[in-house]
């Protein structure tokens, strides 16, 4: 029999979305791919002349449980250059990718029955996360009119002996908005940890991301190369930690993982030290994406009431055209050719929400609004 805690999981809909677009392909249906959250450019080149130097000099060995030092150095100074925050490397393990980063943070928190806060919507996996360590998640409703930020009077009502951590997403998974400063001082008040995504970090447009560790020591903080650095195939993240959980973590790391890919780990250094200007690119051209895709959708009556200025996504409100979003994600690819991710994969307070992505060209971008106008008007024109 099926363990409860692994039956119980829901499905990641977005791959579903993906899959379901990927038979269509195979039947030679030609789809524009605005679904998935995954950069579309590939690795700078440095990165992957670092990936050939590893594999020339033999470094296809373990590293250190924690991860390269080399690697934790340049995170650490990272941190310091970009936010001012001071870190030791010692307070950092390089991860497999950052869910395996969520995983140890996790694993080290919470006892069967705790409780962790977190947004909904938010990024689909955390709950699962949550529910397969035996942890029960707590999801606060967060608004479009505010821009999904974070209530911290409302939170503060769910805070409970049993609340071991607070999960914030910023740049946000579905929704593209940075959490406030001040929502992060406030939070940063509670006597609780706070869990940091910070992933999209660095995929900013205006203004710019605060670390958690801005405003307080009592933090975890997941973070990767994925996103910001287009490497999501080498599957290399970290976590920054308090001083007293890393022993605890590293064990949990040596069982389950033993240690990240060690050719991945001098891609990251490379990252970190040479993709400068890779990454201005990158960035200057999801901006323009951004800009686009934002004015195409109001254009096609989507009112979009704060802009989201970070990550590569969109997130609308589509309950003028369906209040159930899964079945209007899949009409969407079925008739228009176009895949988009239902806001229902995001909790329970995004349906009726569509999630478009710009990790796609600005002309496929172009030719999917283009078929989603038409699929609009023969709608309005029943």
């Amino acid at each position: 029999m099926i363990a409860k805690r692994v039956k119980d999981i829901t499905p990641f809909i977005v791959m579903e979305v993906l899959e379901k677009a990927a038979e269509m392909e195979h039947s030679g249906i030609n789809i524009i791919h605005l679904e998935v959250g995954e950069p579309d450019f590939d690795v700078p080149k440095c990165v992957a002349n670092a990936v050939h130097t590893a594999f020339d000099e033999g470094r296809t060995h373990y590293t250190h449980s924690l991860g390269d030092p080399d690697l934790r150095n340049e995170i650490a100074k990272h941190y310091l250059n970009e936010y001012g925050v001071a870190i030791s490397p010692d307070q950092i393990i390089v991860t497999s990718g950052s869910s395996p980063a969520i995983l140890l943070t996790l694993g080290v928190l919470c006892d069967e029955g705790d409780e962790i806060i977190l947004s909904d919507p938010g990024y689909a996996c955390y709950e699962n996360f949550i529910k397969f360590i035996g942890a029960k998640p707590i999801k606060i409703p967060v608004y479009e009119e505010n821009g999904f930020q974070y209530l911290p009077s409302e939170i503060k009502k769910y805070i409970t002996k049993k609340t071991k951590g607070i999960l914030i997403n910023s740049p946000m998974n579905p929704t593209g908005n940075l959490l406030s400063p001040i929502v992060m001082k406030e939070l940063a008040e509670f006597d609780v940890p706070i869990i940091s995504d910070e992933i999209y970090h660095g995929l900013v447009y205006k203004s710019r991301a605060h670390t958690i560790l801005e405003y307080s020591e009592n933090a975890f903080v997941l973070n990767g190369f994925s996103k910001l650095f287009a490497m999501t195939g080498l599957r290399l993240g970290y976590v920054i930690a308090p001083q007293t959980y890393i022993r605890t973590m590293q064990k949990l790391q040596q069982n389950l993982f033993i240690c990240a890919s060690s050719t991945a780990q001098r891609a990251g250094i490379a990252a970190l030290t040479l993709a400068k200007h890779d990454v201005v690119k990158m960035k200057a051209t999801y901006n323009k994406r951004r800009k686009y895709l934002v004015e195409r959708l109001q254009q096609l009556g989507f009112d979009i009431k704060v802009p989201p200025t970070g990550a590569f996504y969109v997130f609308v409100n589509a309950k003028h055209l369906s209040a159930d979003s899964y079945k209007l994600a899949f009409d969407i690819l079925e008739k228009a050719h176009v895949g988009v991710t239902p806001g229902i994969d995001f909790g329970e307070n995004g349906e009726g929400f569509l999630r478009f992505s710009y990790a796609n060209s600005i002309e496929n971008i172009e030719e999917g609004m283009n078929r989603l106008e038409k699929y609009i008007n023969k709608i309005h024109l029943k």
